[in-house]
């Protein structure tokens, strides 16, 4: 798809009212729900894209560093919110990641492979609180935390692929890291 059809189309997932992922709308049962769950609100679909994206421009010769680092510190983030440990502002800051990471994809801002690893397990701890809180008695938490870690994977790999291709085209790559920089604001107002 091309990329202004796609955020044209993430856009209005975004305006709308339950482009927050973490409605409690949908069933978390196991690991097709855990799968289906990152593509169903603007959230964490952007943040998981633009993970990618930013990926290239700041470790493109340890491109897997970030999204790896990403996979892992969800993983704890979810594990926390299965065990109910509390997370203060965990949907202020979800939202707050895409806002964030559309700001340093916008601005191909490059700082050391340490900070920005720091950053994304900042923002992965937000986004893994939210699955695990939503993880109920009677599920199946490995399958359900396995069906989004694979989805989130492959969302960090089209994020990669994307930048790829547009890093050779800045207007491109910025325009990508603005638009979602600008739909991380409207999740945000939805999350205050």
């Amino acid at each position: 798809m091309h990329p202004v059809r796609w955020f044209g189309t993430a856009s209005l997932l975004a305006l709308s009212p339950v482009a927050l992922a973490h409605t409690g709308a949908h069933p978390v049962e196991g690991f097709v729900s855990g799968f289906t769950h990152p593509f169903l609100g603007a959230d964490h679909l952007l943040a998981m894209i633009a993970v990618g994206l930013w990926a290239v421009a700041v470790a493109p010769r340890r491109v897997w560093l970030l999204p790896l680092a990403f996979m892992a510190v969800m993983g704890l983030g979810g594990w926390l919110g299965a065990a109910g440990i509390p997370l203060a502002y965990t949907e202020t800051g979800i939202a707050a990641s895409v806002v964030l990471l559309g700001l340093l994809v916008t601005g191909k801002v490059r700082v050391s492979q340490f900070t920005a690893v720091g950053l994304v397990g900042l923002f992965a701890l937000f986004h893994g609180h939210a699955h695990g809180t939503e993880i109920g008695t009677g599920v199946e938490p490995w399958a359900y935390a396995a069906g989004f870690l694979a989805a989130t994977g492959l969302l960090h790999l089209a994020g990669v692929m994307l930048g790829r291709r547009l890093l050779a085209k800045p207007l491109w790559y910025r325009g990508c890291g603005a638009a979602m920089g600008a739909m991380g604001l409207a999740l945000l107002t939805q999350a205050l």
